[in-house]
């Protein structure tokens, strides 16, 4: 089956001989500035299938909020959820580490969603300002310092605020270590899991890098990290959810086996949480 082309889960492959926790030199923006304009590319104006049908309609259901509330998308990328949002009629305002994708975003909006240039880790992020609700699609395995994440969307979150993120499923999706594989006994689709109770960081080369020592990188974590990491932050879920993929396989010998397990094996999570009063 055909994985889907999300941030933080592009198709990967080992860079020889470097070394996964080396830094390239530019820093992080720099890395997603490279990438910009293949992700954006990739993604549009509206985002893939699974974006439109399942991940967007997704977060704005377990957000139930009222119009003209106030969201800040945090990791926005080139603004595809920010503009969905702002077609449900709610302020909007995005955050991204990389300027090209910031101008990208700025470039495919109306001046009604606000866009800022800001690290969502660093200790001065968005002081005096406070939202509705926080979201986060599909970048927080791309985002190092967890713990200073989740404590700044605590600071930025009215009272009541709600917090909602989706990640590719730390149990399921996991860049090398997990696969889907094929019983020829049982004709069943199975997927195999190599490793996830020790957190990774896991190098990805974007299609843009011909150099094994310039990548991107995941952060893959067991669910009891982000729970703990939540906790630490004030944030309690009381949310949670796993999406299947939208596909269905062409008719074939094994076309029954991979749509059942698809259904039975979702590779996305998405959660809300909420500040403990």
């Amino acid at each position: 089956m055909k994985k889907k082309p999300v941030r933080g889960g592009f198709p990967t492959r080992k860079p020889k001989g470097s070394n996964p926790r080396k830094k390239t030199s530019d820093g992080k923006a720099a890395v997603w500035d490279q990438v910009a304009a293949w992700y954006d590319a990739l993604v549009g104006d509206t985002g893939s299938d699974y974006h439109k049908e399942v991940i967007m309609p997704g977060v704005h259901k377990l957000l139930d909020l009222p119009e003209k509330s106030q969201v800040l998308d945090l990791a926005c990328g080139q603004g595809v959820f920010c503009r969905y949002l702002s077609k449900k009629s709610f302020s909007v305002h995005g955050v991204d580490v990389s300027q090209e994708l910031i101008e990208r975003a700025r470039s495919r909006s109306d001046k009604l969603i606000q866009y800022t240039l800001a690290d969502a880790t660093a200790d001065e992020f968005l002081n005096e300002l406070s939202f509705d609700a926080v979201v986060c699609l599909l970048a927080l395995q791309n985002i190092e310092k967890l713990e200073s994440f989740f404590i700044n969307v605590s600071r930025r979150l009215k009272p009541g605020g709600k917090f909602v993120a989706v990640v590719t499923h730390p149990c399921f999706r996991i860049p090398r270590q997990t696969h889907w594989g094929w019983d020829e006994n049982k004709r069943m689709q199975y997927r195999r899991i190599d490793h996830y109770g020790t957190e990774m960081e896991i190098p990805i080369i974007a299609p843009p890098f011909s150099d094994p020592d310039r990548f991107t990188v995941t952060y893959h974590r067991p669910l009891q990290s982000y729970i703990q990491a939540l906790a630490k932050a004030n944030l309690w879920i009381d949310g949670l959810e796993e999406w299947s993929s939208n596909k269905v396989s062409e008719p074939g010998k094994r076309s029954r086996a991979e749509n059942r397990a698809r259904k039975e094996i979702p590779l996305f999570m998405a959660f809300r949480a909420r500040l403990a009063p």
